[in-house]
């Protein structure tokens, strides 16, 4: 069976989703110095290198978004929910990167490596 293709969730679509109050989970898929520098209020931390050992602390009927720097890392890591059996997982486009740029100016853009 071929592996079930991650949906995208653009920033903006997510912005309205959360300011309805949907319950979405989000998930910083990024390293300890990355989510110090930048994050998105109210998301989960869950470095990617943990993911799969750390599932078990969601909950099944949620619907996730995952994100990262730019979407790479996340991208992997809507794969790694998807094949523990998660219904709802989506990549944000762009990572935080985007967020920052298209929804929250006021969360810092920063270059890989620090």
């Amino acid at each position: 069976m071929p592996p079930q293709p991650v949906n995208i969730m653009q920033p903006a679509e997510l912005k309205e989703r959360l300011d309805r109050g949907e319950d979405i989970f989000l998930i910083d898929v990024r390293e300890d110095w990355e989510r110090s520098l930048a994050a998105i209020p109210g998301s989960g931390h869950f470095p990617l290198a943990e993911l799969a050992d750390r599932v078990q602390e969601f909950l099944f009927e949620e619907e996730i978004v995952v994100y990262c720097h730019f979407g790479e890392r996340s991208h992997r890591a809507a794969l790694i929910l998807l094949e523990s059996g998660f219904p709802k997982v989506y990549n944000l486009a762009g990572g935080i990167d985007a967020w920052s740029q298209i929804v929250d100016p006021s969360i810092p853009r920063y270059r890989p490596g620090g």
